[in-house]
């Protein structure tokens, strides 16, 4: 059963309550607010798996704590805005939440949340992609 957690569902309210056009803003300013990585991160690149899908260079991490809380760390390029901003809406909607919480998170949240009038489709396939390889990884914590 899939169920949106409130930090997505209030993200996704945020875009649905704007005009089209002002959804792109509303992307870029999330695209400001994406965390640097953390130094271990820094200085360990190849512990980053590369989200092929994506046009620019986006690398992902998910850590689970002992607490099955998820922590995803994102890197994408400032010249990448569009998929920097959707890597900030993961990284922040996602933040606390715990690896059942990701995993029931709707495979198909990129389109919910007004965009596909305002990216390409092979953006979307990026926003889709990172979400999928999100869950992935939560899922190979979980088992290891």
């Amino acid at each position: 059963m899939t169920h949106l957690p409130d930090s997505l569902a209030q993200i996704r309210d945020d875009f649905l309550d704007l005009e089209q056009s002002d959804r792109l803003v509303l992307l870029l300013e999330f695209a400001n607010e994406l965390p640097e990585l953390p130094e271990r991160f820094r200085d360990h690149p190849d512990l980053l798996e590369r989200v092929e899908e994506c046009q620019a260079p986006v690398y992902i991490f998910v850590e689970v704590g002992e607490d099955t809380v998820v922590h995803l760390h994102a890197t994408a390029p400032k010249e990448a805005p569009t998929t920097r901003g959707f890597a900030s809406i993961l990284v922040q909607g996602l933040a606390g939440l715990t690896s059942q919480q990701v995993l029931d998170v709707p495979d198909d949240f990129p389109q919910t949340i007004g965009l596909s009038e305002a990216v390409s489709p092979l953006r979307m396939r990026g926003m889709n992609a990172l979400l999928g390889r999100t869950k992935r990884q939560v899922r190979a914590r979980q088992a290891a």
